[in-house]
């Protein structure tokens, strides 16, 4: 099932609003685990949150695709 222009947009800004602040918080505290643990360089660390940085995108991706263009069923 397709999510409709508002749909997406309500979803959108969940997602920006109150997700993506815990997936921060989520990803500091699993490099400060791995840093404490493990002693990684900076390099692994900062390789960790590019590779979390692209993952959350990924499967919300149909999500945001065309969230900022007008709505495409709007009538004029």
């Amino acid at each position: 099932m397709a999510l409709s222009y508002k749909a997406r947009r309500r979803w959108s800004l969940v997602i920006l609003l109150i997700a993506l602040p815990l997936y921060i918080v989520v990803a500091v505290n699993l490099t400060d685990w791995l840093r404490a643990e493990y002693d990684v360089g900076i390099l692994t660390e900062l390789v960790v949150f590019v590779v979390l940085g692209i993952a959350w995108i990924l499967p919300l991706k149909p999500v945001f695709r065309g969230v900022g263009q007008p709505d495409p069923d709007a009538r004029d």
